[in-house]
């Protein structure tokens, strides 16, 4: 195979059998900068697959991305609830009031009918139209929030938080639920073409629980619920720390980790190494004062620390690159990774 000539779905999946491609795979996720490209708002740009599908085709060809993604906004998963969901001029959509009001309507929570619930419904027609567009060149990305972390927009953070520690029965029955609804949510997106799924868990970080409240929550819950989800899957602490729990998450059947840009990806892909794949961790909020000139230093930075010997893709370390990152800062990521990431890695260039 000519190693300058991988497709996108080459690159990643040789990236990730820990090889080493042509490139080190880049995945660009300007989730809400299609709207731009198509000179609508953001709540437009996400009233209608047709759009959402359109945006990321043409951020696809604009900054040479090796994948499609078909995230729409985290709250999309609690309005198929039925919470409300509240859209800004500028940023993603968020949720609104917990819609969950009493900690004991728990008990009588039931799990979405994907097939009759119009938010989920968008997502999975937008799949699809990619998935005719790219065939099977370029790998499109489903994203599922972990039955662990839905809870802060179900209930809102003090209250999860409470429950977690405080009311075992509700707790349990809580997570039962959410794992039901997860599995089924993220095999409904393999089917409709999604490549793997990009499973959020911030929840689990470090940044939010100890190690041990994690080994006996949210390690357990992404054991039982990955095994359910009948395709690759990668664990997203969507800023979170992973480092004292790394080993762990390595074991819950995860096939990459994308880690925060709080910590040494260097250090992780030891840890890593021929396990799980890893990916990160460019810092995303700084990314909106980038120049371009730091936008490559950046880039060739997390390169010489982490892609050696595959097993790495280079993204932002939230999952979701805010939309005031400015289009010349994109490119020159792009630019970057096409400059300074062709295997064989040179040393020391940093």
């Amino acid at each position: 195979m000519n190693r300058n000539t991988m497709t996108p779905m080459q690159r990643v999946l040789t990236a990730l059998s820990h090889k080493e491609p042509d490139r080190v795979p880049l995945f660009l996720l300007p989730t809400m900068h299609g709207a731009k490209e198509l000179g609508i708002s953001i709540k437009e740009y996400f009233s209608k697959p047709e759009y959402v599908a359109q945006g990321q085709l043409c951020l696809l060809e604009k900054y040479d991305n090796d994948c499609l993604s078909a995230f729409f906004y985290g709250s999309l998963e609690v309005e198929a609830w039925g919470a409300e969901v509240i859209y800004s001029d500028d940023g993603p959509p968020n949720s609104g009031q917990p819609f969950i009001r009493k900690i004991s309507d728990i008990k009588n929570l039931e799990v979405p009918e994907i097939a009759e619930t119009p938010c989920l419904i968008k997502v999975l027609e937008t799949i699809k139209i990619l998935k005719s567009k790219a065939a099977d060149k370029v790998p499109i990305i489903g994203v599922a929030i972990s039955p662990f972390s839905l809870p802060v927009m179900q209930l809102g953070f003090n209250r999860y938080i409470k429950l977690m520690y405080e009311n075992h029965e509700l707790f349990q029955q809580l997570m039962k639920i959410n794992e039901k609804f997860c599995i089924k949510w993220a095999n409904a997106q393999l089917q409709a073409g999604a490549a793997a799924i990009c499973y959020f868990d911030p929840v689990s970080s470090s940044t939010i629980t100890t190690r041990d409240m994690y080994l006996k929550t949210g390690f357990k819950i992404a054991k039982r619920t990955l095994a359910g989800i009948q395709g690759p899957a990668a664990t997203h602490m969507a800023s979170g720390r992973s480092i004292s729990i790394i080993n762990d998450i390595v074991k819950t059947g995860t096939a990459a980790i994308a880690v925060s840009c709080d910590e040494d990806i260097g250090q992780i892909k030891s840890m890593c190494k021929n396990k799980v794949s890893v990916m990160g961790n460019l810092n995303g909020i700084e990314m909106a004062g980038w120049t371009p000139e730091t936008a490559e230093q950046k880039v060739k930075q997390v390169i010489s620390r982490a892609a050696h010997g595959g097993g790495f893709i280079l993204t932002d370390n939230h999952g979701e690159i805010p939309f005031q990152v400015k289009d010349e800062v994109l490119y020159a990521i792009s630019n970057a990774v096409h400059k300074w990431g062709k295997y064989p890695i040179q040393n020391n260039f940093a």
